[in-house]
């Protein structure tokens, strides 16, 4: 199973609470621990403005190029504007479009980064510039390389910008399974919108996602599944209210996983979001759902 990174992911935010360094941890971990071999690893390019405006407006894009953002426009992206930081939102979209093309040729891969679900077609928000997996999506189906797509977002935050993105789309299906209360205020409705209370734990969580899937799996009969595998339903995390284990988030990976493999469906993995007060519990539950991957998806080749 290849691993799609860059050491151009990160990017110094000084005092910000998105943690940019764990990318760079969890490929650490992943080589320390023997998970991945250093052939594993698979280098992208960013993805190109002819991508980009498959998702996002060509007035956008140039707002991306110039920096030419109003005041609101640029408290609502919540970091620091620099080209810089659109270059990383390039890469990462390079990377989750790699790691789709990867997926179908190979049944599975992961893009450690990506999976910045609030970004819409004319603006960013919520640390998200880019929408990663909607370009990748996008891209495969301008490829003829699928028709169909689903995504799984798993982030404890509801993916605005993928059910704006995707509302009119009948053959892109959008679940996402979040705290209700959280960030965003406005929800644009996805396909399936599963609604979580405060302070749900393991037991309920997993419930919840295991009848979704099983109610939309077999029904829409997706050719690739993007999984937005989000570290910060953890109840460690600084921007989550829901109380998960890192045990059940590792769970949540094997269900997830597993029912894609019993369906024969192509899996891409993008990290998404994780805020842990401690950095090294996002960067182990991140490095636990690769290691989830290659056990279920991969080849069992350590390469």
């Amino acid at each position: 199973m290849k691993v799609v990174y860059s050491d151009g992911y990160f990017l110094e935010l000084g005092d910000h609470v998105f943690p940019a360094v764990k990318y760079r941890r969890v490929r650490d971990r992943l080589l320390e621990e023997k998970i991945l071999s250093p052939s594993d690893l698979v280098t992208p390019a960013p993805a190109t403005d002819e991508d980009v405006l498959l998702v996002h407006t060509h007035s956008y894009v140039n707002k991306l190029k110039t920096g030419s953002f109003s005041p609101i426009e640029a408290m609502r992206l919540e970091v620091p504007y620099s080209r810089e930081l659109v270059d990383a939102f390039y890469l990462g979209a390079g990377g989750s479009i790699l790691a789709g093309r990867l997926a179908l040729e190979e049944k599975a891969a992961v893009n450690l980064g990506g999976g910045f679900h609030h970004a819409y077609p004319e603006h960013g928000e919520g640390f998200c510039l880019v929408h990663d997996v909607a370009v990748a999506v996008r891209r495969l189906q301008k490829d003829r390389k699928v028709a169909r797509a689903m995504v799984v977002d798993c982030d404890v935050h509801q993916g605005n910008g993928t059910a704006a993105i995707f509302r009119k789309d009948p053959d892109v299906f959008t679940l996402s399974i979040h705290q209700a209360s959280n960030y965003p205020a406005w929800k644009p409705p996805s396909d399936l919108d599963i609604n979580l209370a405060d302070g749900v734990e393991d037991a309920e969580y997993l419930e919840r996602l295991g009848e979704g899937l099983a109610g939309t799996l077999g029904k829409f009969s997706p050719e690739i599944l993007f999984y937005l595998a989000g570290a910060d339903p953890y109840a460690g995390d600084q921007l989550g209210g829901l109380r998960l284990t890192v045990e059940g988030l590792l769970r949540r990976d094997h269900l997830v996983l597993s029912a894609a493999r019993e369906r024969q469906i192509p899996v891409c993995i993008t990290l998404a979001g994780g805020y842990a007060v401690n950095v090294e519990d996002t960067v182990t539950i991140h490095a636990n759902t690769v290691r989830a991957a290659k056990e279920l998806l991969g080849e069992g080749d350590p390469g």
